[in-house]
């Protein structure tokens, strides 16, 4: 369409053009993605290539002591007079070993089966009683194992480390430089590489607190952890892909649950999302309207919406919305109705009724942060448009949705992600239900982060719902990856500067 075309397109048709756009220029965003990770991917493997080549060279052309750092580490720091950082290296490396021998070896050199001693029991003839002779325990196996994995990359890290300290101290002596003293080196890290020192407590429990439970989460989606393998009576194995083709098309009650979820999980972002997006707009441009009075007191009453805690509402609501609950009773005691309205037990009402009280409790949210950015929006924009003659419509396309757009376009994606994940809503409100026996341990209203605590609470099926789980983090990855850099906030980042 020509620019021509286009600005003759009434508003209603401009946004239907725009959102056509944006739709199909979401294939072409994801192909970018993955092209622009292959990039990543090959630069790393180059990266790796051109380390190891380094590696070889810095131990072909090396002193005595930096080839003996190869082995022992240390040696090349000591060497050149730098001893208690030399020491330190050493005393990490026999602490390593010590790791290793004394316990991850025992647990890594099983991670590839899984474990193959299975627990037996026996009849005690004394007490007549079964005795559990315990085997191996796969999920100590798998859990220690990644810990030795972690352990393992941090110590390559530290080994290269002491042989690149050996490296740069033989360089410094060649050209008749004296290398910093371990005092020198402490003054460095609180003073030019503060910022190491500050970082590294926190990459320590990231790593601990995340990284490991993330890693450990996603090697269970290749396993067959469920009901049925339940360590340390009995192991479970690796199992390959079998998780992942069986909710997409090998296992026919798995794949249509996935699918009927996947659906609802996307109807139901979208929806809260922009309900609540755009009547939270509107009602801030009510509020902000000049002539309005009580401005204050309205946004207190939204305010004090938001200062009950969320559960508290949500199981009030649900109470107030069961079949015998207090709405109920009022409409059939005002001759309204004669039988109870399913607010939550009706497959469509169900999730009519998620929507709407999800409005009631994100709104103010939405007010909040909208009436502070229409305060900044310039006056003199809508004195000119009602100069020209442009209707309060047209002003509201043309100036404060564009605006808003550009500005609060991240906490909308946000907003999208979180929801996609809004577990308290359906877990207080609905339970996920009512229980739809053609699905895999669902209901209607569940979406894939219900279902996958259902999964491990109700079925204890753990390989399943962490599979569940990685398609979630794929799936709101991609959205907010992609759709972020389609958007003007990541474009053109000085336009309304």
């Amino acid at each position: 369409m020509k620019y021509i075309d286009y600005v003759q397109l009434n508003p209603f048709q401009k946004m239907m053009y725009q959102l056509k756009n944006f739709f199909v220029a979401i294939p072409r965003g994801i192909a970018s993605f993955f092209v622009f990770l292959g990039h990543k991917i090959a630069s790393l493997v180059l990266g790796i290539g051109r380390g190891f080549k380094n590696y070889v060279l810095n131990f072909i052309h090396g002193d005595w002591s930096t080839k003996t750092s190869y082995l022992v580490m240390g040696t090349g720091c000591i060497a050149k007079g730098q001893i208690i950082k030399g020491i330190i290296f050493f005393i990490l490396e026999v602490g390593y070993i010590l790791f290793m021998t004394m316990f991850a070896w025992s647990y890594i050199s099983k991670f590839a089966s899984l474990g193959t001693i299975k627990t037996t029991f026996t009849p005690n003839p004394m007490t007549g009683l079964d005795e559990a002779k315990y085997g191996d325990n796969s999920m100590l196996i798998l859990l220690y194992g990644v810990l030795t994995i972690i352990v393992t990359c941090i110590f390559l890290f530290v080994y290269l480390s002491n042989i690149k300290a050996s490296v740069k101290l033989e360089a410094l002596k060649k050209v008749g430089k004296k290398p910093n003293t371990f005092k020198e080196d402490l003054k460095e890290l609180l003073d030019a590489r503060y910022h190491i020192t500050l970082l590294s407590v926190p990459t320590l429990l990231v790593g601990c607190f995340t990284i490991l439970p993330l890693v450990f989460m996603i090697l269970m989606a290749f396993t067959n952890f469920d009901s049925q393998h339940q360590p340390p009576a009995t192991l479970f194995t690796w199992v390959g892909f079998k998780n992942f083709t069986d909710i997409f098309y090998q296992n026919p009650k798995y794949a249509m649950t996935f699918g009927s979820l996947i659906q609802w999980t996307l109807i139901w972002a979208v929806l809260a999302t922009f309900t609540n997006y755009i009547l939270g707009m509107i009602v801030a441009l009510m509020i902000n309207k000049k002539g309005i009075k009580f401005k204050g007191v309205f946004r207190t009453c939204f305010v004090m919406v938001i200062a009950v805690p969320q559960f508290v509402t949500l199981l009030l609501m649900a109470q107030m919305l069961s079949d015998s609950g207090v709405v109920n009773v009022a409409l059939k005691e005002m001759g309204l109705i004669t039988e109870s309205v399913k607010f939550l037990t009706d497959p469509f009402l169900a999730k009519v009724t998620l929507v709407v009280v999800n409005i009631w409790i994100g709104i103010p949210y939405t007010i909040l942060i909208t009436s502070g950015i229409l305060m900044n929006i310039p006056e003199d924009l809508y004195e000119s448009a009602r100069i020209d003659g442009a209707s309060a419509l047209v002003t509201f396309f043309k100036i404060t949705l564009p605006y808003m757009l550009f500005v609060t376009t991240p906490q909308l994606i946000t907003n999208f992600i979180g929801n996609i994940n809004n577990f308290n809503i359906i877990f207080f409100l609905t339970g996920g239900g009512p229980l739809n026996n053609d699905l895999y341990n669902a209901g209607d209203t569940d979406l894939l982060v219900t279902w996958l605590y259902k999964l491990t609470v109700d079925k204890n099926d753990y390989s399943l719902a962490a599979t569940i789980g990685i398609m979630v983090f794929v799936i709101c990855a991609t959205l907010s990856l992609v759709t972020f850099n389609m958007t003007k906030s990541a474009k053109n980042e000085e336009e309304f500067s």
